[in-house]
């Protein structure tokens, strides 16, 4: 059965206990936690201020929305360049070891057993940007896996990985190391489907919102991403299909209403779904 999650972060208006209680309301069993400097309603620095606070008061509003976690989504940075995995500087990746050690507490505590961050950013040299990359995935996916939880990371516009050929680059380099896979990312930037699918097999988890190209984030209705094929040939992926609408200006992706194209999506991916069973 599809295991649908959503994320807290497609409803940034509404506080935590809001935002949760808000997708018990659409039927949610699972919620992705973004645990993100520009998210209030879980910020890793309250996390790191107060670990005992802030365990026991997400833990409570989990309880009280009656939620569990598909994921906690990792994003030290306000944005990606900052305190990106794969800094030239050691004590800024040493810093990231210890918030990312955080939030594996974190997801021990919750018992959530999926974590994602992100991969790194182009810095000065594209041969050690890889290199450090690597090593950093590479010891967050032992980390994790030392704690019982799954650690991939989640390619994106303007990462090490912004691209499928690069991310298969870093894949080839981390033996184990899985993905947050979302396709909007590279169908905004006019790659195929066919392309895309061939990350298929490394994911572990599942971002889903319309995308096309030119268009980060799209209405249901003109999304160009070949959903039938994911939920088809998706059971080497242990996680969670987490619809992710986002509000932001970033890419325009505040001009679409969130509420209704999740609500939209949903219905789409169940029927896909029970179409699949049907003819299976």
């Amino acid at each position: 059965m599809l295991e649908l999650s959503c994320a807290d972060y497609t409803f940034p208006l509404l506080g935590r206990q809001e935002a949760l209680l808000l997708l018990r309301l659409l039927d949610f069993d699972f919620v992705d936690i973004g645990l993100f400097a520009r998210n209030p309603n879980f910020l890793p620095s309250d996390l790191i201020a107060s670990p005992r606070q802030f365990i026991n008061g997400v833990r409570s509003d989990l309880e009280v929305a009656a939620l569990r976690p598909g994921d906690v989504f990792l994003q030290i940075g306000v944005d990606p360049t900052q305190d990106s995995a794969n800094d030239p500087d050691a004590n800024v990746r040493s810093r990231a070891r210890d918030t990312f050690s955080r939030a594996l507490e974190l997801c021990s505590a919750l018992q959530c057993t999926h974590i994602t961050g992100l991969p790194g950013v182009p810095h000065a040299d594209p041969t050690w940007d890889l290199a450090l990359a690597a090593e950093e995935a590479g010891w967050r996916l032992a980390t994790s896996a030392g704690a019982g939880v799954t650690y991939s990371i989640e390619p994106h516009l303007g990462s090490i990985c912004c691209d499928t050929r690069a991310t298969h680059a870093l894949l080839s380099q981390v033996p184990g190391l899985t993905l947050t896979l979302d396709y909007g990312h590279f169908i905004f930037q006019g790659e195929s489907n066919d392309a895309i699918h061939t990350l298929l097999p490394h994911a572990s988890h599942m971002h889903l919102r319309g995308a096309a190209p030119g268009r980060l984030q799209t209405p249901v209705a003109d999304s160009t991403i070949d959903l039938q094929h994911i939920l088809r040939n998706s059971s080497n992926c242990s996680g969670k299909f987490a619809l992710e609408y986002v509000w932001s200006d970033w890419q325009n992706c505040n001009r679409t209403d969130n509420l209704s194209e999740t609500i939209l999506l949903r219905r789409q991916l169940t029927q896909i779904e029970s179409n699949l069973n049907t003819t299976r």
